[in-house]
């Protein structure tokens, strides 16, 4: 039998070759560059430029919304599924001690249970003001939510803040829009 690691290999080859193929081939129409708010830093003259952590400017590549939301909850997948496989491992092995192996079930439980609700929280929002799609990630304790718009109004934005909160709890919500890039 394949090992995993062999597998996930495989997969992030064939993923690097068909995104590399899609760059090459991809016309130069209805691109988007995307930028985190962070790691923006403004040259000499006033103008926000992408800053990478020495704060020099790096090149970002363009993708389409559509790429961006897919590599996004690939890349977030591919670190629960590696977090996943070290649970795991900590559980099937017998140096560790009976607390720790609980712990690390319990903590693999907290990571499904976070993965379904994130789900739910996607399809509800989409289908409640059918958005084209709808990204939901918790991170550090905020729940971000991008929604593929061209703009949201205050009234909607508040009822996905509304519907986070019914389906998390009392965290802070961050709500962004990502416009379409048709």
């Amino acid at each position: 039998m394949v090992k995993k690691q062999t597998v996930w290999l495989l997969t992030m080859l064939s993923l690097m070759i068909v995104l590399s193929v899609y760059y090459m081939t991809a016309p130069e129409g209805d691109e988007m560059a995307f930028i985190n708010e962070e790691d923006v830093s403004q040259n000499e003259n006033g103008e926000e430029m992408p800053a990478d952590a020495n704060g020099e400017g790096t090149a970002i590549s363009q993708m389409s919304t559509e790429e961006l939301f897919a590599a996004i909850r690939m890349e977030k997948q591919d670190a629960r599924d590696k977090h996943h496989e070290q649970l795991s491992d900590i559980v099937a092995s017998s140096d560790y001690s009976t607390e720790e192996k609980n712990d690390a079930l319990q903590e693999m439980q907290q990571l499904q249970e976070l993965q379904t609700k994130e789900s739910i929280l996607e399809t509800t929002i989409q289908a409640n003001a059918q958005y084209d799609d709808v990204l939901v990630r918790v991170e550090d304790d905020v729940i971000n939510v991008t929604v593929k718009a061209n703009e949201l109004s205050k009234k909607e934005t508040n009822n996905i803040i509304k519907m986070a909160v019914d389906e998390f709890g009392e965290k802070p919500v961050r709500v962004k829009f990502q416009p379409s890039s048709s």
